[in-house]
């Protein structure tokens, strides 16, 4: 049997299917009135757990700031007696880029850097960018940019940065060689993902990655990239603090999100679920809970990859969102900040053409909906590359989060179909 990991499985965020699939205090309870307040997300995650098609689901949906309910089924591993429940751990892959957006957010209202300024003035090293002549093309045959990168582009995905995980050809090879990655996967070898050793400081992936050509001009085209582990990076230099201790100091500790780690500690091991490959009608462990990597300190923190979290603890992070900046009588940031990051970001200029965002808008990490879009505005979030989903709905008042461990995203439904299960409850 065959276990092939595409280059899609790292990604996140594509299988949200538009802004039907964006959809989304704090107190919690794992509680079994799901399926009667939630009949076709109930069935919709039940149902993947009895076709054995997942070792197991989680559902958590908030209403405005009022207590979460969460609801799930199966256990932690296929081999593992323990059921899945609120405090659960996930590897949230891209659902970090939200936070490590927030973070920077933070920054811009601290008056420490402004949305607009140029990276160079902190990263020197990006001040005189070359760009490809040809995307993915020849990485000698390029020109100077025309465009400065700035903060709004790294929030954005606008910077004309890659991903090893997109780009083809010899910016590809490039990004490998010089260990430019958003992410890791396992300590076992993965069939269809070649081994690569990662920077070994968040400094000289900066570094490393400033040496490098653009894929496109800044400011022209929603390229899906590296640019929130860039931001790290300047979270770090404009913060003087590492970035995680940052992400610590002024996000997790102050919203009580205790189970929220680039690395999990041996001692929370117990509560890790196992990720999955779902080949062939049977599910492949690519990265076991007892030895997974996760319990590995990370090169570094991978600002667009790189967390691990439970569900209650996520849904205070969306709880604030909600909430435009305070949940639980705790204000994290200005109200009027919180809307700024949630607002699209992105000019109407920005080529979006055959993106995970085409017809959408994009705010501070996250797809934002347009009043054009099928749902409307107020939708705000994105998802993970193991299945996992998070967003709020400003608008309707919903927080929403979906649980999950496989890759790569688009081998089984559970992502590009959970916001529209919630779709039925929310609209009946």
């Amino acid at each position: 049997m065959n276990m092939m990991v595409t280059r899609r499985a790292l990604l996140g965020g594509m299988a949200l299917g538009g802004a039907a699939a964006l959809l989304p205090g704090t107190a919690w309870g794992f509680r079994a009135d799901g399926a009667s307040l939630y009949p076709a997300t109930n069935a919709f995650i039940k149902g993947f757990v009895d076709r054995r098609e997942l070792a197991s689901t989680l559902a958590c949906i908030g209403k405005g700031q009022e207590e979460a309910l969460s609801f799930g089924y199966g256990t932690q591993a296929m081999d593992s007696a323990r059921p899945v429940g609120p405090d659960t751990l996930w590897r949230l892959y891209s659902m970090t880029k939200p936070v490590t957006a927030i973070a920077a957010m933070l920054l811009i209202e601290d008056g420490k850097m402004g949305l607009d300024q140029p990276i160079a003035d902190f990263l020197p090293a990006f001040k005189a960018m070359k760009v490809q002549n040809v995307p993915d093309g020849s990485i000698t045959e390029v020109h100077p940019a025309k465009t400065q990168i700035t903060v709004r582009h790294l929030l954005t995905h606008t910077a004309g940065l890659g991903y090893n995980i997109i780009q083809k050809g010899p910016i590809k090879a490039a990004y490998d060689a010089a260990g430019i990655v958003g992410g890791q996967v396992s300590r076992l070898p993965i069939p269809g993902l070649a081994p690569v050793t990662a920077a070994p400081s968040l400094a000289a992936f900066a570094d490393r990655l400033a040496e490098l050509p653009l894929v496109y001009e800044p400011g022209t085209r929603w390229s899906y990239s590296v640019s929130l582990d860039l931001t790290g990076r300047l979270i770090e230099v404009v913060s003087g603090q590492p970035f995680d201790a940052f992400l610590k100091t002024r996000i997790f500790d102050p919203l009580d999100m205790k189970s929220t780690w680039f690395q999990v500690p041996a001692s929370e091991v117990h509560r890790l679920t196992t990720n999955y490959a779902p080949v062939g009608g049977v599910l492949i462990p690519m990265d076991p809970a007892t030895s997974s990597i996760y319990l590995d300190k990370p090169p570094y923190p991978f600002g667009g990859g790189g967390l691990v979290s439970s569900a209650r603890d996520y849904d205070r992070f969306l709880a604030m969102l909600l909430g435009e900046g305070e949940t639980g009588g705790v204000r994290i940031m200005k109200t009027e900040t919180a809307r700024l990051a949630m607002s699209n970001l992105i000019d109407d200029a920005v080529d979006r053409k055959g993106t995970f965002i085409e017809g959408e808008g994009f705010g501070a990490g996250g797809r934002v909906s347009l009043p054009t879009s099928a749902t409307g505005e107020g939708l705000y979030g994105w998802a993970g590359a193991a299945g996992t989903v998070g967003f709020v709905d400003r608008v309707r008042g919903y927080r929403v989060g979906g649980y999950t461990q496989y890759m790569p995203s688009d081998a089984l439904p559970f992502q590009s179909g959970f916001a529209k299960a919630f779709y039925e409850d929310a609209l009946r």
